[in-house]
């Protein structure tokens, strides 16, 4: 039988994990459940080394020993996506964001979420500026700096991360492929880890994208794919275009920041209020 003192302290290790990903998802009412646990657990633990003796049970609604997958499936939807959206680190359109989701996060994500979502964030954002520790907001076009509704950002990211030039597509593709490859790559060198087979199904689709990432045999499944070798393609080209997309979201950053209000800066500005690129050449 295992120790009462250890198990009481990998619930409260449990229990404080759970809370920290609570708060960060602005979920205050779960937050405060598990507080509430956590306090009952650390008096447990507190008689028991007091004493000796063995303690009370801890409440039977612990967070379960994989606290990942079951406080996963109780997120709300713009946490997924924000989840999503940070292992990218680029604008993603939706199907990308679920498929992301789906290989690498636990929880339920439908693409058809995230529409309405969109307009939560705006309203949520104008009716209260800040209130939110993020914001889920569109990309900006570098000319117009309207906003690109098909591809979804953070507003979190520097402005320049957050602007489509017109490089950034292709950019942004490999830079995606690349931090999926990485987090295929940590799958498959964590101890006992296997990345799942939504997770290789999607690097499949970025390398098959890529000159030189796939396997040379064409016959080859997702499961002979080299993430290292994805990395090193995907790297090969991204070298030969980041200086010009950087050049061009760079010029369109410095215009939306002595043009735009904070908020139009988030969510784009209708385009009668910004002079065209073309305009200003």
């Amino acid at each position: 039988m295992s120790d009462p003192l250890d198990a009481l302290e990998k619930s409260i290790s449990t229990l404080r994990r759970a809370i920290r990903d609570a708060s960060a998802a602005g979920d205050g009412e779960r937050a405060g459940e598990l507080r509430a646990q956590l306090r009952r657990a650390e008096r447990a633990w507190d008689a028991l080394i007091d004493t000796g003796e063995p303690a009370p049970a801890p409440p039977s609604r612990l967070v379960p020993d994989t606290p990942s997958a079951a406080f996963g499936s109780q997120l709300p939807a713009r946490e997924h996506v924000h989840r999503a959206l940070m292992l990218l680190g680029t604008p993603a359109a939706p199907k990308l964001i679920v498929g992301v989701h789906e290989a690498f996060f636990p929880g339920e994500l439908s693409a058809s979420k995230l529409s309405s979502l969109r307009r939560d964030e705006e309203r949520s954002y104008r009716s209260s500026p800040g209130a939110r520790p993020y914001y889920l907001c569109p990309a900006l076009a570098h000319d117009l700096l309207t906003p690109v509704r098909a591809l979804i950002t953070v507003s979190t990211w520097p402005l320049e991360q957050r602007i489509i030039g017109p490089l950034s597509p292709r950019v942004d593709f490999l830079t995606g492929a690349i931090r999926v490859a990485e987090a295929v790559h940590a799958a498959e060198t964590s101890t006992g880890g296997e990345p799942s087979p939504a997770a290789l199904r999607l690097l499949w689709r970025f390398a098959a994208n890529i000159p030189d990432a796939l396997p040379r045999s064409t016959s080859e499944h997702e499961s002979a794919l080299d993430a290292q070798q994805v990395i090193d393609a995907a790297q090969a080209e991204l070298d030969m275009h980041l200086d010009a997309d950087r050049a061009a979201r760079s010029e369109a950053s410095l215009r939306a920041r002595t043009s735009l209000r904070d908020a139009q800066q988030l969510f784009g500005a209708p385009p009668q209020n910004v002079t065209p690129l073309r305009a200003r050449a």
